[in-house]
C-alpha cells in the first residue's frame, strides 16, 4: 500500500463522515451552550489563548449543568465504582467456569485487571464519558497501551471525533482533530517523520506552536489500486493487524502522513444512549432537557428583572431637580422646596406574581432533573430513615433497572469491550 494512496483515502474518509457529522453540530452546540459550557469545545474553533474564558454566560439557571452531573455519578457507582468489583470473568460455559482450577485463575486475571484499572486513569476517563453521554447522546474513549501505566484512556469530547459503523452498526471507525504542540510532535513520532515545517519550528526553539494533527482508526481494508483489482489487504500496514492507525498533520503535505500501524481490537469505546435506525450517533436525555433548560434561562432572567423593578423600581421626578443633588441609596435624603409639592415616585407599580413564577420555575427544574434521572439517582441518598447496607445496595440495583434497554447498550458498547 502506498503511503500517498492511503493518505488520500483518509482525507477522503473524513469529508465524508464530516458530512455526516454535519446535521448533529447544531444540536450539540446548543447542548454545550445550555448544560455543559465546558465541553464540546471543538464545536467551535477556538484559539489557545481563549481557552481558558468563561463559558457559561448563556446559563442563568444552574439545574440541567447539576443534573447532568448527578446522572453520570449515578452511573459512575453504579455501573463502574472504583469502590467495589463491579465486573466478574467467566467462560463460556458456566459449568467450565466454576472448576476450582479455572475459577482460580479467572479470579486472579480478574484482580490483575482491577489492578491495572486503579494504577491507570481509566475512572476518571469513564466519568467524562458518562457525562457526555447523558448530554450529546453519544461519548467516545480511545485506550492505549501505556508502558507507565499498562493503559491509559483519553476521553473525547463532542466535536472533536468522526465516527463510522459497520453492517451490524457498531462502531468501527473513528477519526480525531486534536492540536499537538511541536514539541510533543517530535516526542512522539521522531523528527524525520514529521513536516519541514515542524522540524523548522523545532530548531528554531518555537516548541509550544500547535498543529492540528488528525489520528484515523478504521478496519484495515485495501485502498487504492488493491482495492480496485478486488485483492486481499496485503496488511502490511499495521504488521498484519485487522485495524489501521494513522496519524498525519492536517496542513502537511498531501502525500505524508506521521505514523502508521495497526491494533488487534478496536481501541475506541463509543457508547451510544439511543440510537434510530442505522443513526451512527445517539440521542440523548440532555436533548429531552434542553427545551426546558432553555426555558428556565429565560424566566429566571424575566423573574430577575421583575424582582429588580420591585425592589428598585424607575422613577419619575421633577424637572427643578435637574442638576441637583439626589440620593437614591436607601437612608438618603433629596431636599425638594415645599412650595413645589413635588417629589420622587415610582414611574409605575410593579407587582411581581411572585408565589406562581416560583411555583413554574419549580416546574421545569424538576421536568430538567426527571430528564436526567436526577431524582433516581438521589433517592438512596435521600432515605430518612436508617437503613441496611443491604437494602441500599437493592435501591441501587432498582434505580439501575428502571434505566431498561439503555443499560444493556452500555454494557455492549462501554463496559463489556
Amino acid at each position: 500500500m502506498q503511503i500517498p494512496d492511503l493518505r488520500r483515502h483518509c482525507e477522503r474518509r473524513l469529508k465524508a463522515l464530516d458530512r455526516e457529522r454535519a446535521s448533529w453540530h447544531a444540536h450539540w452546540r446548543e447542548l454545550s451552550e445550555y448544560i455543559l459550557p465546558r465541553r464540546g469545545t471543538f464545536l467551535e474553533p477556538v484559539r489557545r489563548a481563549d481557552r481558558g474564558r468563561k463559558l457559561n454566560g448563556s446559563i442563568l439557571d444552574g439545574t440541567a449543568s447539576l443534573a447532568a452531573r448527578t446522572m453520570a455519578s449515578g452511573l459512575m457507582a453504579g455501573l463502574s465504582s472504583p469502590a467495589r468489583a463491579w465486573f466478574r470473568l467467566g467462560l463460556g460455559s458456566p459449568r467450565l467456569s466454576e472448576v476450582p482450577e479455572v475459577r482460580a485463575w479467572l479470579d486472579d486475571v480478574e484482580a490483575r485487571m482491577f489492578q491495572a484499572f486503579a494504577r491507570s486513569n481509566l475512572y476518571n476517563a469513564l466519568a467524562v464519558v458518562y457525562e457526555e453521554l447523558g448530554v450529546f447522546g453519544t461519548a467516545a474513549m480511545v485506550v492505549m497501551e501505556d508502558a507507565k501505566e499498562t493503559v491509559r484512556a483519553y476521553p473525547l469530547s463532542a466535536g472533536e471525533y468522526w465516527l463510522g459503523a459497520s453492517e451490524r452498526l457498531t462502531v468501527n471507525t473513528l477519526y480525531r482533530a486534536l492540536p499537538m504542540t511541536v514539541f510533543q510532535l517530535v516526542e512522539r513520532f521522531g523528527r524525520d517523520s514529521v513536516s519541514l515545517a515542524v522540524r523548522d519550528r523545532y530548531a528554531r526553539g518555537d516548541w509550544d506552536h500547535e498543529i492540528e494533527v488528525v489520528h484515523a482508526i478504521e478496519p484495515n481494508e485495501p485502498i487504492g489500486e488493491e482495492g480496485r483489482q478486488g485483492r486481499p489487504a496485503t496488511r502490511g500496514v499495521g504488521d498484519n493487524l485487522p485495524i489501521r492507525s494513522v496519524w498525519f498533520e492536517r496542513s502537511g503535505a498531501a502525500d505524508t502522513v506521521l505514523s502508521v500501524g495497526g491494533y488487534e481490537e478496536f481501541p475506541a469505546l463509543c457508547p451510544r444512549w439511543h440510537l434510530m435506525g442505522p443513526d451512527v450517533y445517539g440521542r440523548s436525555p440532555g436533548m429531552d432537557a434542553l427545551p426546558d433548560a432553555k426555558g428556565l434561562q429565560t424566566m429566571q432572567l424575566r423573574f430577575s428583572q421583575a424582582l429588580a423593578k420591585m425592589i428598585n423600581p424607575p422613577l419619575v421626578a421633577p424637572p427643578s431637580l435637574r442638576g441637583q443633588h439626589t440620593s437614591q441609596a436607601p437612608g438618603g435624603i433629596t431636599f425638594v422646596p415645599e412650595t413645589q409639592g413635588q417629589s420622587f415616585r415610582s414611574a409605575y407599580e410593579v407587582r411581581v406574581p411572585i408565589d406562581q413564577m416560583t411555583l413554574a420555575i419549580e416546574k421545569r427544574q424538576h421536568a430538567v432533573r426527571a430528564a436526567f434521572y436526577a431524582d433516581l439517582f438521589l433517592m438512596a441518598t435521600e432515605l430518612k430513615d436508617v437503613r441496611s447496607a443491604t437494602e441500599v445496595a437493592e435501591r441501587r440495583e432498582e434505580k439501575l433497572v428502571m434505566l431498561g434497554p439503555v443499560l444493556e447498550r452500555l454494557h455492549d458498547d462501554l463496559l463489556e469491550p
